[in-house]
């Protein structure tokens, strides 16, 4: 049997095994904490910080998907403070790129899109950079629109760790970090992709899409590709 720890969520006494997170706490006591990196059955990466929560003596917000339940924690996952700064980081979001929702196949099927909503992101109050990103549509079946990225490493993630093909990865560093398919070649011409579509799938915007679908008509199976992580026991 694992060993359980105990930690108070939002003053909740709630027993976690051994090598649990706090968002995996969170989760078994009915707390939702909203997150666009985590993906049930990869490993957790910290990318997108919207998780992040207050832990009693500690004098900095913490990230729920990859901080370990230790014995003993207290832990806030909503507060005044915590949706100021949840807010913030959305906008940013928003900001970095070009997120037009009103011609996006994934209007309605975003993840980024309805976390704005419930967190309740009405404006942007940070100028909006409009970069000149390209569109990779060379693949005969997927498409790639870094203008709709958000940079969540969930389609790496999902190549390397369920399919084993290893064809996404980052280049370059802060504004100007984007994915790339085998070492920045064409999606084309990436031999390494299987063509299974799991990026697709799991990713959370309109990022990485499937070809012949109109506006609002790309809804993801993240939960399906999910299940398969889950019961292949792929790492967290």
């Amino acid at each position: 049997m694992p060993q359980k720890r105990s930690i108070r969520i939002d003053g909740e006494l709630v027993q976690v095994a051994r090598g649990e997170t706090i968002l995996d706490a969170a989760r078994a006591a009915g707390r939702t904490i909203p997150t666009l990196c985590h993906f049930d059955g990869l490993r957790n990466s910290g990318a997108c910080r919207l998780c992040i929560v207050e832990v009693s003596g500690s004098n900095r917000l913490l990230p729920a998907c990859t901080t370990p339940a230790e014995d003993g924690m207290a832990v806030t996952t909503s507060s005044p403070k915590l949706t100021a700064y949840r807010r913030m980081t959305i906008e940013l979001l928003l900001a970095e790129r070009n997120h037009l929702c009103s011609v996006c196949v994934s209007n309605g099927h975003c993840e980024l899109q309805a976390l704005a909503t419930s967190i309740g992101v009405t404006s942007v109050r940070f100028r909006y950079r409009y970069p000149a990103l390209p569109v990779d549509q060379s693949h005969e079946r997927y498409v790639l629109d870094h203008n709709r990225c958000v940079l969540c490493s969930r389609c790496v993630r999902v190549c390397a760790e369920l399919e084993g093909a290893h064809v996404w990865d980052f280049m370059s560093r802060g504004i100007q970090l984007r994915v790339v398919s085998d070492l920045d070649q064409p999606w084309a011409e990436a031999l390494a992709c299987t063509n299974c579509g799991k990026c697709v799938q799991a990713c959370p915007t309109g990022a990485l899409v499937e070809k012949g679908r109109a506006v609002e008509e790309m809804a993801k199976r993240c939960s399906q590709v999910a299940q398969v992580a889950m019961k292949r026991g792929a790492p967290r």
